[in-house]
Order: C-alpha cells, then structure tokens, then sequence
C-alpha cells in the first residue's frame, strides 16, 4: 500500500496529548497514532450507516399491529 504524506497542525495541548499517548507506550510514533484514530472513525462511521439503513428499513416496514408487550416477548424469545 502506498502512503501519503500529510502536514497538520495541532494546538500545544493537542500536540502534548499525542506525546503523552506515544511516551505510555500506546504508540511508536504520531503516524500510528493519527492511522488508529483514522481507522476509529472509520470503524464508527460504518457502524453509524449500519444503523442508519437499520433505521431506514424499520421505518420503511410501517406501522406494527402488535402490542409493547407482543414485541417484547418475541424479542426476549429470540
């Protein structure tokens, strides 16, 4: 895989922040640090749009005919 190389730039406290993270031993240098969090936001957005097409097809299935209690049960049946 190839890679790129980007310039960012941090607030001191934001840049103490990741110095901290690299010096516990967490991560070997701010590249890793920055891909893991890359990765996080990744991993968050595709559980987000999970959600969002979950959500999509609950409100496309309409209005149920049964009870709180009937979902409920059948839900604690699963």
């Amino acid at each position: 895989m190839s890679t790129v190389r980007k310039t960012i730039t941090l607030t001191d406290q934001q840049n103490d922040w990741v110095k901290s993270r690299i010096a516990c031993g967490d991560f070997t240098n701010d590249s890793e640090y920055f891909r893991d969090l890359i990765r996080r936001d990744q991993a968050r957005n595709a559980e987000l749009e999970r959600l969002r097409a979950a959500l999509a097809e609950g409100e496309q299935s309409g209005v149920s005919n049964r009870t709180p209690q009937e979902i409920r049960q059948a839900a604690k049946a699963k």
